[in-house]
Formats: C-alpha cells, structure tokens, sequence
C-alpha cells in the first residue's frame, strides 16, 4: 500500500524527462539544397540546348507549376556561340503571340556550309564558263585555218592577220595601196581578191559579221572625204557591201568607221603607218558577255 502510493508520489511529485534533442536536422536543410541545386543545374543545362522547341515546353511546364495559364515564349538562339535569350510573357486570354516579328528580326548567319555550297557552285559555274569559251574559241579557230587554207591557194596568206579577242575572230585586212588607194573607198582589184578568198569560209557561219575601218596617226588631209571618220566608214561600208555580193545577207553585216583612234600597234613603232591603216572583219560571238569575254584567254 505504502509501496503503491509511493510510486503514485513519484508520478505525480517527480521531475519532469528531458525532451531528446536531434542532432540531424541540418540533413533536412542540406537534402533540400542538394535538390535546388540540382534543379537549378537541369534547367540550366535545358537552356544550353539548341532545340527551341524543348525549351518552349520547359518554359510553359515551369509557367504552369506557378499557376500562370497563358504564356508566349520568344527566343533567340545563336548556333555560334551556343547561347539562348529567352523572355517568358504571362498574355491576356485573347491575345494571340506575335512570334513572326521575333523571327524577321533575328539575323540569319550563313553557315561554313551553306558559305562552301556557294564557293562549290561559283567555282563549278566559272569552270563551265571557261569550257564554253574554249568551245567557241576552238570553232573560231577553225573558221581561221579555213580561210587561211583559201588564202593560201590564192598565195594571199601574207595579207590578212588573224586574232581573237573579247568579240570574237578578227580578221584585218591591211589596207595599203594594193588594197585601197589614198583617199579613196573604192576596193582595187587586189583587195577584191583578198574580200574573194576570205567571204566563202563567211557566207555558211550562222555568226554576225562587224566591219570596222581604221586610217593610220599621218595627219596628212583628206580631200574626197571631210574628215578620216568618213573615210574609215566609208572603206568598211565597201568591204561589206563586197560581201554582200558572195551571198551573205545585208542583215548580218555593220559596218564602223574609227579613223586613228583604235591603233592596231604603237604610233610610235614604224610599222604603223602600214599596220594601223587597215579593215577588220570581226566573225562575231554569240555566246553571253560574260562568256565572251573569256574568249582572249583561253584562244
């Protein structure tokens, strides 16, 4: 009894049990930012990629977590420098994003590829520019040996010189006395013979033809004609309607009067006087100008 009551005054007169104190509760705080952290590191790691598209889902599921419905997601994304700019825009119901006027507005960089690709079908492009040229050169070449084959036959080969140039065959024709007298537009019958040789290899050419006249540097006065610009036109307009004569249509032919302003060598050199005195029969190309003018190079 005695025993009984003790215990019942020790319960109820004893001292109070001292609360158990945690040592581990900095563990809770460390756990939760361990777990920041690697929340912070996976949505840096989102942003780092390329793909917009992912990013835009990221964006409207972190959105979502903190209760914003309606979000517009522009970007822009640099393959450069791997680098993302992104803004996150909380929209009214009704209001449509504008995400056209974000994309005009990010400049587009052309790539190393795309850059290659252009170099590849610029080179590509000049190569077969040149074959072209090389073509037609070819087929000048060859409407040169057949006239110098026909001159020849006539032993007129030392009259005519031939080269090729941005236009096309030039053949010149050196107007000195056995071809035109001084002052004068009236072909002699040497020049008759040479026109004769050279207009057969002409008259089956689909080309046209360009007759240019040029007077040598002498300032010696012309007394049948005003001046050497008429002269010049009027010694091509000669050859030309020589021409005509053998067949070839009056619609293929120009002809160009230049006096002295296009030598064919030096004033100064001697041979001048003789060399710069002359016609050009000119087989015009009908490939493009920028074709054309590759003509002198590759012949």
């Amino acid at each position: 009894m005695s025993h009984g009551s003790g215990r019942g005054r020790k319960r109820k007169g004893g001292g109070h049990h001292e609360e158990h104190e945690n040592h581990e509760r900095w563990l809770v705080t460390y756990a939760d930012m361990i777990t920041l952290l690697m929340v912070l590191f996976i949505v840096l790691f989102a942003m780092s990629s390329l793909d917009s598209k992912k990013f835009a889902q990221l964006a409207s599921g972190l959105a979502a977590s903190f209760g914003v419905n309606n979000i517009a997601f522009t970007g822009k994304i640099s393959p450069m420098d791997n680098q993302v700019s992104t803004a996150v825009l909380p929209l009214d119901p009704g209001v449509q994003p504008n995400l056209s006027r974000a994309v005009s507005q990010t400049p587009v960089k052309e790539t190393s590829a795309e850059a290659a690709a252009v170099a590849a079908s610029d080179r590509a492009r000049a190569s077969s520019d040149v074959d072209v040229a090389r073509h037609e050169a070819n087929n000048l070449r060859e409407v040169q040996r057949e006239i110098e084959a026909a001159l020849r036959r006539k032993h007129l080969e030392d009259a005519v010189r031939f080269h090729i140039d941005e236009r096309g065959l030039v053949v010149t024709v050196v107007t000195s006395a056995v071809v035109f007298d001084g002052d004068k537009a009236e072909l002699l019958p040497m020049g008759r013979r040479i026109v004769d040789a050279i207009a057969p290899a002409l008259r089956k050419l689909p080309n046209a033809l360009q007759i240019d006249g040029h007077t040598n540097q002498l300032p010696v006065p012309t007394v049948n004609y005003p001046s050497a610009w008429e002269l010049s036109t009027a010694r091509a307009s000669a050859v030309a309607r020589h021409l005509t004569g053998h067949g070839i249509v009056p619609t293929r032919l120009t002809a160009s009067g230049y006096a002295d302003t296009r030598p064919l060598v030096d004033p100064k050199d001697p041979r001048s006087v003789t060399m710069n005195r002359r016609v050009d029969i000119v087989v015009m190309s009908n490939l493009p100008p920028a074709q054309r003018a590759l003509l002198p190079s590759v012949s």
